[in-house]
C-alpha cells in the first residue's frame, strides 16, 4: 500500500504533487471510511444498474492499466491503487472514488443519466481525482495550514505570558483573520482547480475507454441546472458554466490529438477560455 517504492512524478500531470502526510496512514483512515460509508446502505451490486457500474468502472480501469503500460508507469499504480466498486441504494445523487481507488455510487444519481456515456463520464470524472491525489493533496495543504495557525496561536500566548498584551491580541485576531481568509484564499482553489482537471482528465479516460464524450457539456449542464452553483469563489467547486467551458475546449483538444502518449495528458490545470464561456 505504501508510495515509497514509486516515483513522485505523477504519471498524468509530469509533476510532483504538494505531500507532506504519511500515505499508509492517509490511506487506512480512507479505506475506513470507505467500508463504514458502504455499511451505511443496501449494496445493490447484483441488480441490473449494479452490474452496469461495474462494467463501466472496469473498463475505465482496464484503460487507465494500459495507458500506464504504455508509457512504462505501472508502478505508479502498483501495490498502491486497490479498485474496488459497489452501487448503493440511496437517494443521494453523487459518486466519489476515496484515495486508493475505493469507488462508491449512490443509485439517486443514476435517474440523471441516459445512458453509460454519462455514466462513464461522472465515474471518469472521480477516477480522475484519485489518479491526481487530489484528496493527498488537499490533506497536505490542510496540514500545512494547521500547522502555521496553531504556530501563530503559540506565539500569541507566549506574548501574552510575557506581559506584551498588545502584541498577544493583534497576533491572535490577525491569526483568527488570515484563518478565515485562507478557507477562500488557498483551501477552496485547490477544490476548484482539482475538480477543472479531473474534468479533463475525465474525458480523457472516458473516450480512450471507447465511449462517446460529446454527450458530456450537454449533460452536464441538464445535471446542473438540478443542482448548479455559478458562483465559484463560495465555493469549493467552479462554475458550472467554466466548467462546461472546459469540457467544451478539452473535446476539441481530444479529437485533434493524434498521441497520448508522448507527453502528460494534464501539463497545466485547465481554465475557462472566454469564447467558449460565450457558447453556452
Amino acid at each position: 500500500m505504501s508510495k515509497d517504492s514509486r516515483s513522485d512524478l505523477n504519471p498524468f500531470t509530469g509533476k510532483k504533487h504538494y505531500d507532506n502526510i504519511n500515505d499508509d496512514e492517509f490511506l487506512n483512515q480512507c479505506y475506513n471510511a470507505y467500508y463504514t460509508e458502504i455499511k451505511k446502505y443496501q449494496i445493490l451490486d447484483q441488480t441490473p444498474q449494479g452490474q452496469m457500474v461495474y462494467n463501466v468502472t472496469n473498463n475505465l480501469i482496464n484503460t487507465v492499466q494500459d495507458y500506464l503500460r504504455k508509457i512504462n508507469r505501472l508502478d505508479y499504480v502498483q501495490d498502491y491503487y486497490d479498485w474496488e466498486v459497489h452501487l448503493v441504494n440511496s437517494e443521494i445523487a453523487n459518486a466519489c472514488c476515496y484515495p486508493g481507488g475505493k469507488i462508491l455510487v449512490y443509485s439517486g444519481i443514476l435517474k440523471y443519466m441516459r445512458n453509460e456515456e454519462e455514466l462513464a463520464f461522472v465515474l471518469s470524472h472521480e477516477v480522475s481525482h484519485a489518479l491526481l491525489d487530489h484528496s493527498r493533496t488537499s490533506a497536505s495543504v490542510q496540514k500545512t495550514k494547521n500547522s502555521l495557525f496553531s504556530l501563530s496561536y503559540i506565539i500569541g500566548i507566549i506574548l501574552e505570558f510575557l506581559g506584551i498584551r498588545g502584541a498577544s491580541q493583534l497576533t491572535q485576531a490577525a491569526t483568527g483573520i488570515a484563518n478565515m481568509g485562507s478557507q477562500y484564499l488557498l483551501t477552496q482553489p485547490w477544490g476548484r482547480s482539482h475538480e477543472l482537471e479531473a474534468d479533463k482528465l475525465g474525458l480523457i479516460i472516458a473516450y480512450l475507454s471507447g465511449y462517446n464524450v460529446d454527450v458530456v457539456p450537454e449533460f452536464w449542464k441538464n445535471f446542473s441546472q438540478n443542482m448548479g452553483n455559478e458562483f465559484d469563489f463560495f465555493s469549493s467547486h467552479p462554475a458550472d458554466s467554466k466548467r462546461i467551458a472546459v469540457m467544451k475546449e478539452s473535446l476539441l483538444e481530444i479529437k485533434n490529438n493524434p498521441d497520448f502518449y508522448s507527453k502528460p495528458l494534464l501539463p497545466e490545470t485547465p481554465k475557462a477560455k472566454a469564447e467558449y464561456l460565450t457558447q453556452q
